[in-house]
Parts: structure tokens; C-alpha cells; sequence
């Protein structure tokens, strides 16, 4: 089991251990804030009762997920999802700020029909506004400890290194892909988890539809990372495929939510800034995933395979673990100890 070692790994694991607990600990206190107000025989037109308890839902696993990435890259000494950590922390600090008036829109919404006890919003605001202003501090000090990092794991990936600059970059390229794909599912599953819990008269089939999309990008997720590293030119091409499909997927969803007709624009409404903000998102990265499945692709039959499949890159040649570096395939990896002959 994987424990940090050193200053700044150990930095970077407790921020990210309290921003979590606080986070979750504010939302866990806004969800139970909530669901005391509420009075009894709401209407079911009222999906507000569904709306609020679904961002808090996503929100919480976000920061689960995130804990997982963060052992994951220190584990791994991954640069590349280190700094990845960073960005996904902007996301979630978007969500969070869209968070507020969504939920502000929802209690009132509920208090226009006395629906709620006592003035639930005057007791939400201060924690609502609280989390984005800890998330925003949070990133600064992650960006911070990121940068040290760097520097931190620099030597140790250069040491396991090819000597070849060409295929150091297609080490890195391959890198960026695995981290993308672990950042795919995180934004795929809220945006999805939201529009079938939240959006109200969807059609049977497709809620059913949307469900199997789910499932089979959740697969095929796997399976891209399977095949990149064993270099199957025809299940890579089905995979960046599913990728376009995806992306026409999210594309209609996106325009759908604002040239819908009045009705359907209705049923958007309680959750429309959220799912915006998560369709952009998955939109961009699904972008840079393609561009970057293709690189992948590209730089089959060159060399890559036995340091993407080797026991060493993923283990680690002292046990920790580095599963971003290549060892050297053209002789023993020299001693890390200074001598003088």
C-alpha cells in the first residue's frame, strides 16, 4: 500500500483530504438542512425536491473521486494527472458557483408554494457561498504544490528514461490520453446522472437509450485503455468513433437546451446551467481525447509497446510505483548513488 513519502506529496494528499472533508461536510449539512424544511405532500410537478438532493449527490462524489485520482497520481508519480487534478479542481469550482443560484432557484421555487419551514435559504447561503471561496483557495495551494511536484518527480523520470526525445514525446502523448480518460468518466457520469434524475417528461425510450449510452461509454472507456496499450489499430478506430458519437451526443443535448420548444425549455429549466456547464466541459475534453486517441494511433509500431506493458513502468523499480516513466531497455538503470573512484 502506497503511502507518502516526501513534503510535498504529503501537501498535496492533505489538501485534498480537507477540502474534501469540509466540502463534504458543508454539503452533507445543506442536503440535511433541506430535507427537514420540506413539508409533506409536495406536488410531484415540484421537481426541485429531486433537483437539490442530485447536485449535492454529484457534488459529494466528485470530491470521492478526486481523493481516488489524487493516490492514484502520487502512487503513480503522474505528472500529467497531477496537473490534471488542478484543472479538474477548476471544474468543480465552476460547479460549485452555478451550484449556488441553482439551488437558490429551487428553494424558491418550493417557497413560492409553502412548500418549505422557516427561511431555509437564509441558512443555506452562508455555506453555499463558503464552498466555492474554499475550492478557489484550495486550487491556488494545489497549483502551488503541483509545481513542486513536478520538480520532485522530474529526476525520477528522467532516470527511468529513454535516451530517444521521440519517444519520450509519445510516452507523454500516451500519458495524457490514460488521464483523460480517467477525467472522461467522472464528467460523463454527472452530466448523465443529472439529465435522468432531474429532467422531467423524457420519453421512454429515450431515458433508455440515454441509460445504454451510459453503460457502453463506460465500457468502452475501459476498453480504449486496454487497447492503447496493446496497440489494436481496429479497437482504437471503433473507440475514437464512439468518441465522434459521443460528441454529437453532447453537442444536441447542449442545443436542445436552449432551442427546444417552450415546453421542453420548461423541463431544462431547474437544471439547465448545471448541465450546461458539464456538457462544455465534456465537450472540450472530449475534443482534446480524440485529438489525442489519434496521436495515440499514430505512434503504434514504433517502439512504445514494451515500456507502456512492461511490469517495471507499472510497478516501479523501487516499489512505489511509476507508472509515467519508461525504463531503460538499452542496459541496466544506473545506481541513484554518487561514488568517487
Amino acid at each position: 500500500m502506497y503511502i507518502p513519502n516526501t513534503k510535498w506529496t504529503w501537501a498535496f494528499m492533505l489538501t485534498a483530504i480537507v477540502q474534501a472533508v469540509v466540502a463534504i461536510g458543508l454539503e452533507a449539512y445543506v442536503f440535511a438542512k433541506f430535507q427537514t424544511s420540506l413539508r409533506d405532500n409536495i406536488p410531484e410537478h415540484h421537481n426541485e425536491t429531486r433537483t437539490i438532493p442530485t447536485y449535492l449527490a454529484v457534488f459529494m462524489f466528485g470530491y470521492i473521486y478526486q481523493l481516488i485520482l489524487v493516490y492514484d497520481a502520487l502512487q503513480q508519480k503522474n505528472t500529467i494527472q497531477v496537473i490534471g487534478l488542478v484543472l479538474y479542481n477548476i471544474g468543480i469550482l465552476i460547479y460549485a458557483a452555478i451550484q449556488f443560484d441553482q439551488i437558490d432557484d429551487a428553494v424558491k421555487g418550493l417557497a413560492s408554494g409553502r412548500f418549505i419551514e422557516g427561511p431555509l435559504w437564509r441558512e443555506l447561503r452562508p455555506e453555499l457561498i463558503a464552498e466555492p471561496i474554499l475550492m478557489a483557495v484550495a486550487t491556488v495551494i494545489f497549483a502551488f504544490i503541483a509545481w513542486k511536484l513536478y520538480d520532485e518527480f522530474a529526476w525520477t523520470i528522467y532516470k527511468h528514461i529513454s535516451a530517444d526525445l521521440r519517444m519520450k514525446r509519445r510516452y507523454l502523448t500516451y500519458q495524457i490520453y490514460i488521464a483523460l480518460l480517467k477525467f472522461d468518466f467522472f464528467f460523463f457520469l454527472a452530466f448523465t446522472v443529472q439529465f435522468l434524475v432531474v429532467v422531467e417528461n423524457t420519453s421512454t425510450v429515450e431515458l433508455a437509450l440515454t441509460a445504454a449510452a451510459l453503460v457502453i461509454t463506460f465500457v468502452l472507456l475501459f476498453l480504449a485503455a486496454f487497447w492503447v496499450r496493446r496497440e489494436s489499430v481496429p479497437g482504437m478506430i471503433l473507440v475514437i468513433i464512439v468518441y465522434f458519437i459521443a460528441l454529437a451526443y453532447f453537442l444536441f443535448k447542449l442545443v436542445r437546451m436552449y432551442a427546444a420548444d417552450a415546453q421542453r425549455l420548461e423541463d431544462y429549466k431547474p437544471a439547465r446551467k448545471s448541465l450546461t456547464s458539464f456538457a462544455v466541459l465534456t465537450i472540450l475534453l472530449l475534443l482534446v481525447t480524440i485529438v489525442t486517441a489519434c496521436m495515440c494511433t499514430h505512434n503504434f509500431n514504433k517502439g512504445l509497446k514494451p515500456h507502456v506493458n512492461s511490469k517495471s513502468v507499472r510497478q516501479g523499480d523501487d516499489k512505489t510505483g511509476y507508472s509515467n516513466e519508461m525504463p531503460s531497455l538499452s542496459g541496466p538503470t544506473p545506481t541513484t548513488r554518487m561514488e568517487i573512484d
